[in-house]
């Protein structure tokens, strides 16, 4: 399957992995449906961490519910590898993070947490890397301002 985003002069597959998720949400947003089926493959994995109640995305990309039924504003969207990570809060009681991962312009991974924090760390080798007991580097991790002083389980993400 080829990804519905046109290229835009810019060969570098992270970029334009961070476009097409970019582009999803803002899809979501406005009730493009058609168009966000386009960006998935048809034996999307999935993974949820949170209360069963939130699984918010899934729903919406299953069409269980309406695109309006729950808001995804991202606050940021990074890239690591094939990875695309967005985050979103609405005050004290909404957090989540979605982790997107991508071949070829497809989503083939979809990782939804919810009041969850993530700490992602990569597990692969790294050159410089000789010996036994080095800690594996942090890549990515939450970042919820308004969340701070609350209390949420916590996760890691290793990739």
């Amino acid at each position: 399957m080829e990804s519905p985003v046109p290229e835009s002069g810019n060969n570098n597959p992270e970029m334009q992995n961070k476009i097409i998720i970019d582009v999803l949400y803002k899809a979501i947003a406005q009730g493009h449906m058609d168009e966000v089926a386009k960006f998935l493959s048809s034996d999307l994995e999935w993974w949820f961490h949170g209360p069963p109640r939130c699984q918010h995305m899934m729903r919406v990309l299953t069409g269980k519910s309406s695109h309006n039924e729950f808001r995804f504003e991202p606050r940021s969207i990074e890239v690591i590898g094939e990875c695309v990570i967005a985050e979103g809060w609405e005050g004290a009681q909404v957090y989540w993070v979605h982790v997107w991962t991508l071949e070829d312009g497809v989503i083939t991974h979809f990782r939804e947490y919810f009041n969850t924090w993530l700490t992602v760390k990569g597990i692969s080798p790294s050159r410089w890397e000789t010996g036994i007991g080095r800690r594996r580097p942090t890549l990515w991790q939450s970042q919820p301002r308004d969340l701070f002083s609350r209390s949420l389980p916590g996760l890691l993400l290793a990739i």
